[in-house]
């Protein structure tokens, strides 16, 4: 635990080093701060940061610049008044009055996410396996080959194409078919995924064709998931100086790039361990990342939530972020 002196040396220097991208001296902080301690004290206090793993110094002569630990320290200790009641943000507002669709509210949001914070912003729609299912129809084309069409209680429509290697009669689709609308009506796939209604869906389904239904419609739904992700802001976080350089760049492009790793990166919120989580350079797991943070938060149902997030540089402004975050996930949160 930092005492309350070494907490403020420590935030003067991530704001300047945030503002300016450049290591900075004793002397900056003199200059530019009040924190009401003389120059050879801030000085000593640097030291003792850089000693504890606050801060490391990037060249013999050069100033000093946080380390994830310094950033973590920051985040835990000074932006815990965060954390507190629901953010809003008028521009938040102005888009959720104005957009008329859900993919567009989430569109807007992320657009207007990447404006305030000049960072990669990422929201996905909460998991269409959390959503009640409505309907399941399975027209036949032929006797290898038929339709699925599922619409959501929240009038969402998907179709998938599915082939078979036995002919299937139209008796035993509309058999399954019955069963299945009967299985699902007013429930998710995730309730049925759960082992007492797994258990039913076995014994309603105990053949081969209607297991394979079975797969098919929750392919179905998680394909249609992957497209309901919408990003913005990739040429912002580009633009900072650490990703200007080709060898920088492209690493962090690369994983942002395979949706599976990206959405990875918000587990720990996704899973519900916390409503709001901030990942830290090497605390992301992957090495490629370990130049960016990522600020997260879930919106929607709990069991099949929605995500808000802001991935930027490990120097990036996290009380402006997280503010931005909250703000956003505070305009979806009826989603």
């Amino acid at each position: 635990m930092l005492s309350d002196r070494r907490q403020r040396v420590l935030q003067a220097l991530i704001e300047e080093y945030v503002a300016n991208a450049q290591p900075v001296g004793s002397r900056t902080l003199v200059d530019r701060y009040r924190l009401g301690v003389s120059p050879a004290t801030v000085r000593n206090e640097l030291s003792v940061l850089e000693d504890e793993g606050y801060l490391t110094s990037p060249h013999t002569s050069a100033g000093r610049i946080p380390t994830d630990a310094g950033y973590r320290a920051f985040v835990d200790d000074l932006l815990a008044q965060e954390y507190g009641d629901e953010a809003s943000d008028s521009t938040f507002d102005d888009v959720r009055d104005a957009a008329t669709r859900v993919d567009e509210l989430m569109e807007q949001t992320s657009a207007a996410l990447a404006r305030l914070t000049d960072c990669l912003s990422v929201v996905a729609a909460p998991s269409l396996l959390g959503s009640s299912v409505k309907q399941v129809s399975l027209v036949s084309f032929s006797d290898y080959r038929i339709l699925m069409v599922v619409v959501t209680e929240e009038g969402q429509v998907l179709n998938r194409s599915v082939e078979f290697v036995e002919p299937v009669s139209t008796e035993d689709l509309a058999r399954i078919q019955n069963s299945l609308n009967a299985l699902l009506a007013g429930h998710s796939v995730n309730e049925i995924r759960k082992e007492e209604a797994a258990r039913r869906a076995y014994e309603a389904f105990s053949s081969p064709l209607a297991r394979v239904i079975i797969e098919e419609l929750i392919a179905c739904l998680e394909e249609a998931d992957a497209l309901r992700a919408h990003r913005l802001g990739l040429s912002s976080l580009l633009r900072k100086p650490e990703f200007k350089q080709t060898e920088a760049a492209l690493p962090v492009l690369q994983v942002l790039e395979d949706d599976t790793v990206l959405m990875h990166l918000f587990d720990d919120v996704a899973e519900g361990a916390e409503p709001l989580g901030v990942r830290i350079g090497s605390e992301n797991g992957a090495s490629q990342l370990s130049g960016v943070s990522v600020v997260a938060a879930q919106y929607g149902p709990p069991d099949a939530p929605g995500i808000v997030a802001v991935i930027g540089p490990t120097r990036m402004d996290y009380s402006k972020v997280i503010r931005a975050v909250r703000a956003a996930r505070s305009a979806l949160r009826d989603l």
